[in-house]
């Protein structure tokens, strides 16, 4: 008797799984999602975005096409506010967004950001890899010792952006000597101002970036990471220090631990506003799949793409817990991203980071 309300029980629960499962998978046959990119082509937003892209269809009921659509501009301000105002609320938009835009929420940094980050659905994060300060090999400058003492010329992309603020951080909280030199159009550029000697270092850059995109510089020591900024050590980077341990006092360990917990949005995936609860759970279950997928693990391991996933529901904490941070605190963000030791070299805006 027992044994046969079991199986009544499991058939009903499958019917009902299946009855759910089947509008979804009637709303996605045949249907084309796109992926909006925050940058142009190449860079880990791009190569992140297409990798994931190339695989997470077959994983969504009615398995739909995905299509890239790199839409670069403003530091992925473009790219956000299309999402939240411009494209379709019907879950056949994925999105990247910037790493910064979370901080540029909370503290109101730029009026043309008219994106709501709480009413995105989210659906994962591919990869939270601590951004990372290094120089080059020839700088002088090869500890954080090094990094107190000397005025070290660190190159950033445009104003505003989450590389120029952090090394603005680190100056304000923790007492570097760095001297920002900001205006690259983006990650490459300033890759290139280390080669040739114009800047002594790049301010930040995903460590899984460096590993993924530019893995001559790591298997070469051409660089060397001076300060890591996240949550907790990378594995591969144990002895080197990480910005939340480096606070003065209490108000600058709550500064240090917002910009650090900022670093953990990583590189999120986030679907538009208005989409049905469901299809927003057939997105996260897709995404979870998706970063088991031997398949597109083997690819991820081809592309040194380090994947540390996290999954929809803990990245939608993060944001929520980041943009409701008491005032004080936010105001006390907003003056320690200010930079006092920078100077603009002549450049476009947007790129390819």
């Amino acid at each position: 008797m027992w044994r046969s309300t079991c199986l009544i029980t499991a058939a009903l629960l499958a019917t009902t799984a299946t009855a759910l499962a089947e509008p979804v998978a009637d709303f996605y046959g045949g249907k084309q999602i796109k992926f909006v990119i925050r940058s142009g082509v190449g860079g880990s937003y791009d190569s992140y975005s297409r990798l994931l892209g190339r695989h997470i269809g077959k994983h969504i009921p009615g398995n739909p096409s995905v299509v890239p659509l790199n839409m670069p501009g403003g530091g992925g301000i473009r790219a956000a506010n299309y999402v939240a105002k411009v494209a379709p609320q019907d879950g056949t938009i994925l999105t990247i967004v910037s790493q910064g835009l979370v901080i540029d929420q909370a503290l109101g940094l730029n009026a043309s950001f008219q994106a709501d980050l709480r009413d995105f659905h989210w659906i994962g994060n591919i990869s939270a890899s601590n951004q990372v300060l290094v120089t080059w090999h020839t700088s002088p400058t090869r500890t954080l010792a090094d990094l107190m003492r000397r005025e070290t010329v660190i190159g950033s992309s445009q104003a505003g952006s989450i590389s120029v603020q952090m090394p603005a951080v680190l100056n304000n909280i923790v007492g570097t000597k760095i001297r920002i030199v900001f205006g690259y159009p983006d990650g490459r550029d300033i890759n290139l101002a280390m080669e040739r000697g114009e800047v002594e270092g790049r301010a930040t850059n995903p460590w899984s970036s460096y590993i993924s995109t530019d893995p001559q510089y790591v298997e070469n020591k051409l660089i060397i990471p001076i300060i890591q900024i996240g949550m907790r050590k990378e594995p591969y980077l144990p002895d080197v220090p990480l910005m939340r341990d480096l606070a003065k006092d209490a108000a600058g360990q709550a500064v240090l631990d917002f910009m650090s917990k900022a670093v953990a949005f990583g590189r999120p995936i986030a679907t538009t506003p208005g989409v049905p609860t469901e299809r927003v759970n057939a997105l996260r279950r897709a995404f979870d799949l998706t970063l088991k997928d031997p398949a597109f693990l083997q690819e991820a391991k081809t592309q040194r793409a380090e994947i540390q996933p996290m999954t929809g529901a803990e990245l939608e904490t993060i944001v929520r817990d980041i943009i409701g941070s008491p005032l004080e605190l936010r105001e006390r963000v907003r003056l320690a991203i200010q930079p006092t030791n920078a100077k603009e070299i002549p450049g476009k805006p947007g790129g390819n980071e």
